[in-house]
């Protein structure tokens, strides 16, 4: 999968909840998968028609109420809920907020190396300087990024790594997520 259409289906907040959960078992109603997820009904419905829209999940067809629908994962989802299944595994509940937080995991993805803010950047050609910053400072008070500055260069430059849950994950993605078009 390329880093671009993984940026995209992290920026709705419960779409890699929604993605783990089918990879999980659970059935693919709007129902079922809303009391997995724990998701408020405008925030499911909003990543499940993100889901829909992109191409990752689809209508069962000849199964469902037509107002109650029931869903199953396209080749690109099924692809993309494998990922998300070993995210979710990989963290705990407490960190799930995190999780939902749109740049958390493409900045985690970047990271399987330590980089420079601008290498990180560089990376995620659509990422503004302020949401770069606001996701590894989230990330470094969770102990998920560890910060430090090299002294030697000049002007001295801050170098960031993802450390323990946040390594785990980056670890994951990273080996699945391509930053270059083949």
């Amino acid at each position: 999968m390329y880093i671009e259409a993984f940026v995209n289906i992290t920026s709705k907040a419960w779409a890699l909840s929604i993605l783990a959960n089918l990879h999980a078992g659970v059935a693919g109603r709007q129902a079922t998968l809303l009391a997995a997820t724990g998701a408020s009904r405008t925030a499911f419905a909003q990543s499940m028609a993100h889901l829909v829209d992109n191409g990752l999940l689809e209508r069962n067809p000849g199964h469902g109420h037509p107002l109650r629908p029931e869903f199953r994962l396209t080749r690109l989802g099924t692809e993309a809920a494998a990922i998300a299944y070993q995210v979710q595994r990989a963290s705990s509940e407490a960190d799930q907020r995190l999780l939902r937080k749109s740049w958390t995991l493409p900045v985690l993805t970047t990271l399987q190396t330590p980089r420079r803010f601008n290498d990180i950047k560089r990376s995620l050609s659509v990422i503004t300087d302020r949401a770069l910053s606001q996701s590894l400072k989230l990330m470094e008070e969770k102990d998920w990024v560890q910060r430090s500055v090299d002294e030697t260069a000049r002007p001295p430059r801050s170098i960031y790594r993802a450390v323990n849950t946040g390594g785990v994950i980056s670890r994951i993605t990273g080996a699945q997520i391509d930053f270059i078009r083949h």
